[in-house]
């Protein structure tokens, strides 16, 4: 496979005076060599944005913005193969996932929903005239939506190709410029996308750049930069503080996707048979994601048989290598994230909760970061492992007495990303949604997810929203005017 390891500044894709590897998580082989970009590279990323921003005709072009996404996403289509493979290769991902949220799902409409949403987005609107302060002087007014400018753009190795174009998509339809940071663990996504849009897309250069690095504080360029407007981060909540605290000093904007830990809410009318064991679908991708729901609650009155259905579902997991489309479940990132997962399962343990299941390295593994899908019962809201993000194939059981007390767990979290909630009684389970403080919910196995649908959190979960008409809001400043009546 031919992966593009060069960084794309200003027009030009570079090579860097250094490089770094990309390991594949499920092989610990070397996928590629990156360029490693240095905060001087990102300075001249960072300057050719702004160039860019305040000199070309990108911001008050919407033709050309339109046209250029959908130059970018022609590109893309007809590399998909190529795409699906490497995200495979460096993210450890499961073929599986790729024709969902890894891959297709995201390349339908992460960029041709905002590509459309270029004409019809209210750039405008009309105020009623007016005299405002009482002298007989009526003004027409209106309110404009402009570009926020130059947007430094932070993703994330978990989904990298399913957060970047959901961030990228929304900030060139705006008008702005970015500067995009991939994660260390999987750039070779990212420099794709920069060699495409250097060669198949009329993206005026230095509007889109794109600087890998090994280095997580070549980043802080961004955060600090006066030349940077924004920076739009999806990541861990610790690193979004950082992040958020580091902006203040330029006191530019900041939108922050950040952890959860959410709740999978099983209410007592629930079919449990049909529903319980589908909670292993917390091990698709190694449990890797921030929504997804690692604190299951059930009603005391039936925790036993929960705990043994959630048994029988985790280990039902299909797991191994991610090239096989009957996994479901590959590897973790890094070995650094796997005995992350594995502290956490001790820490558990220690704690006072119950391993059912899992809870080591499976055997036969030699090679890969690997974890087994584990199941805790026993667990107190209050323990490390139902109160902090895992990031792994670890569920934690979690017994209620009524709807109340399982509100008061839900909510009894720092987080508030994302949920779900099952019940036989629809009016019921929309209740208690409109009581769970989270940014969004699954209610029955629906799926709320899409480019028209805003995505964030309440909470320790983050600042804003990701897609819909609030991700595009998001990369815009207010303007108001006013002039005289009868001109």
């Amino acid at each position: 496979m031919s992966h593009e390891t060069r960084m794309l500044i200003d027009g030009e894709l570079l090579s860097g005076t250094q490089e770094f590897e990309v390991l594949n998580p499920a092989t610990e082989e070397v996928v590629a060599m990156c360029a490693d970009g240095t905060a001087a590279d990102m300075d001249r990323a960072v300057a050719a944005a702004r160039r860019a921003q305040d000199s070309t005709d990108w911001a008050t072009d919407p033709g050309l913005r339109k046209r250029s996404i959908l130059q970018l996403q022609k590109a893309l289509e007809a590399e998909q193969e190529e795409l699906r493979a490497e995200l495979i290769a460096e993210v450890g991902c499961p073929v599986l996932t790729t024709y969902g949220p890894q891959l297709d799902a995201p390349l339908r409409e992460a960029l041709t929903w905002p590509a459309e949403m270029v004409d019809r987005f209210p750039w405008s609107r009309k105020l009623p005239d007016n005299d405002p302060f009482g002298v007989g002087y009526q003004s027409h007014r209106e309110v404009w939506k402009e570009p926020v400018g130059v947007v430094g753009v932070i993703v994330p190795w978990n989904f990298p190709i399913e957060v970047t174009l959901s961030k990228l998509g929304p900030v060139l339809a705006m008008g702005n410029s970015c500067v995009l940071k991939p994660a260390p663990d999987t750039p070779l996504n990212a420099n794709r996308i920069g060699r495409l849009i250097a060669e198949q897309t009329e993206i005026p250069h230095g509007i889109v750049n794109i600087v890998p690095s090994s280095d997580h504080l070549v980043g802080e360029v961004l955060t600090t930069s006066p030349l940077v407007d924004m920076v739009a981060f999806t990541g861990s909540t610790a690193t979004g503080r950082r992040i958020m605290e580091a902006a203040s000093s330029t006191l530019k904007r900041v939108f922050l996707e950040l952890g959860g830990k959410s709740v999978n809410l099983i209410l007592d009318d629930a079919d449990f048979a049909a529903t319980v064991p589908t909670a292993a679908g917390i091990c698709m991708h190694a449990g890797q994601g921030c929504a997804m729901p690692t604190r299951m609650l059930v009603p005391f009155s039936r925790y036993e048989e929960a705990v043994e259905l959630v048994k029988m579902g985790f280990e039902g997991v299909a797991y191994g290598d991610p090239t096989d489309p009957a996994n479901l479940q590959g590897p973790q990132i890094s070995a650094k994230q796997r005995d992350r997962v594995l502290g956490y399962i001790d820490k558990g343990i220690a704690e006072g909760a119950t391993l059912v299941t899992g809870g080591g390295i499976p055997s036969g593994f030699d090679k890969g970061f690997f974890v087994e899908p584990t199941v805790f019962a026993d667990v107190d809201n209050s323990m490390t492992i139902a109160r902090e993000e895992i990031f792994g194939p670890v569920i934690s059981v979690i017994g209620y007495e009524d709807d109340d007390h399982a509100v008061q767990i839900a909510n009894d979290s720092e987080y508030g990303l994302s949920g779900a909630i099952s019940s036989t009684d629809l009016e019921r389970a929309m209740g208690i949604a409109r009581r769970i403080r989270t940014g969004t919910l699954s209610i029955n196995g629906g799926m709320w997810y899409g480019a028209d649908a805003p995505f964030g959190g309440y909470k320790d979960s983050g600042i804003g929203r990701q897609c819909g008409i609030e991700g595009l809001e998001i990369f815009t400043e207010t303007k108001t005017v006013g002039w005289p009546t009868g001109t």
